[in-house]
């Protein structure tokens, strides 16, 4: 394949490609879009929310899952495990219950909230899920977070500085069984890696060989899978410098899709650390040995930058990593 000419994209032309790349399955998009929440009641925030769930706590509920801001529990991440042991279904009220699922529905986008929930009770039930606050809500230093099969959520009012979503958070699904087929129907998340392999079939062959690579040196291990490299030394796959000007607007579109599940604010703020370590310093890398059915639809991939880590993993179905940092 004749390799496409490459075509300069300012750094300004490909943040903002990327902000209108921040488009839904739906058909909106999370950027330059009104917010359908605007257009009906407005509802409190999951912040707000957060201080209202804070005020019902009884003190043995505080007890087991209020903890100091700089707490190390804060920032651990894993694929499936319970921040603390009690569960929502066994240690709070239906109000509160219902609280913690407002908090939740609010930290993604309208179109996705509800397929989010749907996937987390289909791994294993919401009510599983666990909770524990972090610092004083309203003080100016808290955060929320929710943990489970599958996920890890968090929400803090900006009060985590130098990182997006408030620290690392995991998603993923496992759509109608624990090995999903090479299809991954009913997989929430799958249309993230249907965008990503849009992206290599626009590649050129050397572009190509440099971006599929035999397997993968990312493990999950906890936090040690999110860390961040924080220069271009050492990271994988083929750089987006390395890209023509419309490979460059179908990652922007990746981007957009990796990030349309979540709530505009958050969004935002992501994309906003994304341009500030540029873009270009972003690269793109896929795995020949994680082929579900080989048919050379790659199940697993990642996006990285020196502070950035995006890892998707689709086998035996999705796990997805990320960590978005200054």
């Amino acid at each position: 394949m004749k390799k496409a000419a490459l075509s300069p994209l300012s750094r300004r032309e490909f943040v903002t490609s990327a902000a209108t790349g921040l488009t839904l399955a739906g058909g909106g998009s999370l950027i330059g879009k009104k917010n359908k929440r605007e257009k009906a009641k407005k509802k409190p925030d999951s912040e707000t929310l957060v201080q209202s769930l804070h005020k019902t706590l009884s003190e043995e509920q505080r007890k087991e899952l209020c903890f100091p801001f700089e707490h190390p529990l804060r920032s651990k991440i894993n694929n499936n495990w319970q921040i603390v042991k009690p569960e929502l279904r066994n240690f709070f009220t239906k109000d509160q219950q219902a609280l913690v699922k407002e908090i939740f529905l609010g930290l993604h986008s309208e179109e996705y909230a509800e397929m989010v929930y749907e996937q987390v009770e289909e791994d294993g039930g919401f009510d599983r899920s666990s909770i524990a606050l972090f610092g004083e809500p309203g003080s100016g230093k808290f955060e929320f977070v929710l943990t489970g099969r599958h996920v890890t959520r968090r929400c803090d009012g900006d009060s985590v500085e130098g990182t997006a979503f408030g620290g690392p958070i995991f998603y993923g699904h496992a759509a109608g069984g624990f090995t999903e087929k090479a299809d991954h129907a009913g997989n929430v998340y799958w249309f993230q890696a249907e965008r990503a392999n849009e992206l290599y079939q626009a590649l050129d062959g050397k572009q190509r060989k440099v971006a599929l690579l035999e397997k993968r040196s990312r493990g999950e291990r906890g936090n040690k899978t999110i860390e961040t490299k924080g220069t271009v030394e050492g990271l994988d796959g083929l750089p987006v410098s390395d890209l023509s000007r419309d490979q460059k607007e179908l990652t922007s579109k990746v981007l957009g899709d990796l990030l349309a599940p979540f709530r505009k604010k958050d969004a935002d703020e992501a994309l906003k650390l994304i341009e500030a370590n540029d873009m270009d310093k972003l690269h793109l890398s896929y795995y020949k040995n994680e082929n579900v059915g080989d048919d050379e639809v790659w199940d697993v991939w990642q996006v990285e930058g020196p502070k950035m880590v995006w890892y998707f993993r689709g086998k035996p179905h999705v796990h997805v990593w990320a960590n978005v940092e200054a």
